[in-house]
């Protein structure tokens, strides 16, 4: 029993550990972006999010949705999915237990719409005979789709009036014109799929969820489905002044979001501010001095191209970069040096004690796709094109 808690404590205390190296690699890739301002709030909320996702790279799960009006660090994140419609009159406002069928079908057709033909009629009884015929064959549809035994429909086309009412009088909550990007994700998170047919109620997929009910955001009201089938799925909720800037926040998520994600399979972690680089080069340079021959040079070449990492930080922070990289140089000269580029005070600092980190596994793919595309180009540039070949004189 003794020795169960104290492996209990001890798996805490990593998961504790790892969560705050997530903390720190979510911080140091905001840092350069529009939300480095409040970077503590969106890293917090990105990593609450991946780690819903237990372990998968898939972030169809985690959705995005922008709300123009307050300030961003009003930004949230809900359990669920959210999805960015009303609900309409004489509509239920909440469903429990919610079955939910997620439909791709026209629901337009109580309207005379016949394309490419013409119809003559000799009175106003038979325009109302083919109305009520339109009525009927929509009502059957309707009909068949209530059969499925749900109370939710949620279409990706537009649901006319006559429609709504009969699902309104079945107790049935209809949604029309979802986007089609929600959908798809609300029939991922449900557990369902998106159904054009419904003569067959056995070989269609119904998505479920414990709750659905209307919400309001700012000045919106918006559907909230709570307790979804993949328990990993939630909203992130962005606020802000105006559209552009939610369009950059939603970008700079989405970038720490994939770099999470890909930390959470393989949790090394790495120090940054050109921390890495400078370990490499130096060790480069070691193996370039043990190397005899021309090989040595572009052994030198390699080293080069990795200091160019953080002379870039430093050029894009405005500093020195000459001067840093010749500082970082010196420091690194010392055993287990931590030392890297700190932008905000403008010299070399500790980054340890900064709290700056990078994921190891997209520090290794930016390093292997860098050096896979150098020697591609190299391989091109020492193509040697043969002279055409003459063609003899014919008579």
């Amino acid at each position: 029993m003794m020795a169960l808690t104290c492996l209990m404590f001890i798996l805490g205390d990593l998961a504790d550990k790892f969560k705050e190296d997530l903390l720190k690699i979510a911080m140091t890739t905001l840092s350069s972006k529009i939300l480095s301002q409040d970077k503590e709030h969106f890293a917090t909320l990105a990593v609450d999010a991946v780690m819903r996702l237990k372990g998968s790279t898939n972030l169809e799960s985690i959705q995005i949705i922008k709300k123009p009006g307050g300030s961003l660090k009003d930004s949230f994140l809900d359990e669920g999915f959210i999805l960015d419609k009303k609900i309409g009159v004489g509509q239920p406002k909440r469903i429990e237990n919610a079955k939910i069928l997620v439909a791709n079908t026209a629901m337009d057709t109580d309207k005379v719409k016949i394309y490419g033909a013409r119809v003559r009629v000799d009175s106003m009884a038979k325009v109302a005979d083919i109305e009520g015929a339109e009525k009927e064959k929509m009502r059957e549809k309707v009909q068949k789709i209530i059969n499925h035994g749900i109370n939710c429909f949620v279409n990706r086309q537009l649901i006319y009036n006559f429609p709504e009412e009969l699902f309104a009088d079945a107790g049935v909550l209809a949604i029309e014109h979802a986007d089609f990007d929600g959908i798809e994700r609300l029939a991922l998170v449900t557990g369902g799929e998106i159904a054009s047919t419904f003569d067959n109620p056995e070989s269609v997929k119904l998505g479920h969820c414990r709750l659905i009910e209307e919400i309001m955001i700012g000045e919106d009201k918006l559907i909230h489905f709570s307790g979804v089938e993949m328990g990993q799925a939630c909203t992130i909720v962005l606020r802000g002044a105006s559209p552009h800037m939610l369009d950059e926040a939603e970008r700079s998520l989405h970038d720490a979001l994939c770099v999470l994600s890909q930390t959470v399979n393989d949790s090394r972690v790495l120090l940054g501010g050109g921390w890495p680089e400078m370990v490499m080069a130096k060790a480069v340079d070691e193996l370039a001095r043990r190397t005899p021959g021309k090989r040595s040079h572009a052994i030198e070449a390699f080293s080069r191209a990795l200091v160019a990492i953080p002379t870039t930080i430093a050029d894009n922070a405005g500093l020195d970069s000459a001067e840093m990289i010749a500082q970082l140089r010196a420091e690194h000269q010392r055993e287990e040096s931590s030392a890297g580029i700190d932008v905000i005070s403008g010299s070399v600092g500790n980054m340890v004690e900064l709290g700056i980190s990078e994921s190891f596994k997209v520090k290794q793919a930016v390093l292997l796709s860098a050096t896979e595309a150098a020697e591609m180009i190299l391989r091109v540039d020492e193509i040697i094109t043969c002279a055409p070949r003459q063609r003899e004189d014919r008579m």
